[in-house]
């Protein structure tokens, strides 16, 4: 009986259990360690557990420092990865609904949070994040209409901006901001492209002479009275504007109020629009 059954067993797991009658002093005498073989057993293996063996069919990812990815398909073996170590540190994460990618993505920042002292940085279109972010006594930055948390899309850096022309870069992005939010179905024109890029260097020119501090940054409704006294073109973009300026949508017309000095911080967009959203993410990844 016991036999049948450690005969089952091995069989589940892909091996052949033999008796040895009359030859147990030879199978105890092969099984120790003296390098001599008594028994001549030969045995099939299967094509999955041959490819094993063979070179160059099974990379192994063991980084000591690394984060847990699961598991190799072919060998069974961990994946540990540092993804700033790699070639590209990038990542995406593909699946099927309920295949548990969030729970992965969560695995991962957790990990991230206790092993190393990087930035964690989560923008949340749903809302997923915001449970384990509070746990980790992370900063949660909820963007709504009826929040009082504010970023300011004409934030500039004015303080060791180690870029070589911050004014050409944050005109560059209020030009990609104009065309999500007041754009249509055509997009803006070059015309208002260069209206909209002279505004915002008359701006930015006029905060720089002016002793630059936080409390004097620009925003939104600064951009509207420039757009109002350029004519009749740029009175169409301040127009479309003015609901994010002085109307219903004006959320993004504040200065900057929150603190981004923490370890893990969390942008929860998920209350924001349909309109609004896609101008949230990119104000969002702009701050960042």
């Amino acid at each position: 009986m016991q036999l049948e059954l450690l005969k089952r067993i091995c069989q589940k797991n892909n091996c052949t259990l033999m008796p040895c009658d009359y030859l147990q002093e030879d199978y105890l005498s092969s099984s120790l360690p003296l390098g001599v073989n008594r028994i001549q057993v030969t045995r099939e293996m299967h094509t999955s557990g041959i490819a094993i063996f063979m070179p160059f069919t099974t990379q192994e990812l063991f980084q000591m420092d690394g984060t847990y990815y699961g598991l190799n398909t072919v060998s069974g073996n961990m994946i540990m990865a540092n993804r700033s170590r790699l070639k590209n540190p990038n990542g995406l994460i593909l699946g099927t609904p309920g295949s548990g990618k969030f729970f992965s993505v969560k695995r991962e920042i957790l990990d991230s949070f206790l092993k190393t002292t990087d930035d964690i940085i989560i923008c949340d279109p749903e809302g997923e994040y915001f449970p384990l972010v509070q746990h980790l006594h992370g900063q949660l930055i909820r963007i709504a209409s009826n929040s009082e948390q504010y970023i300011n899309p004409m934030d500039i850096n004015f303080e060791g901006n180690l870029d070589d022309n911050p004014i050409s870069t944050k005109s560059d992005f209020i030009i990609s901001l104009c065309e999500i939010i007041v754009g249509g179905k055509y997009g803006l024109t070059a015309e208002k492209h260069s209206i909209i890029d002279r505004c915002v260097r008359n701006i930015y020119i006029e905060f720089f002479k002016n002793k630059p501090s936080k409390e004097k940054m620009p925003i939104l409704s600064d951009l509207h009275k420039a757009l109002v006294q350029e004519g009749e073109i740029a009175l169409r973009v301040a127009y479309s504007l003015e609901m994010y300026v002085n109307g219903s949508q004006n959320l993004f017309n504040h200065r900057t109020n929150i603190d981004l000095n923490n370890h893990i911080i969390c942008f929860d967009i998920k209350e924001l629009g349909n309109q609004l959203k896609n101008a949230g993410m990119l104000i969002v990844q702009d701050n960042v």
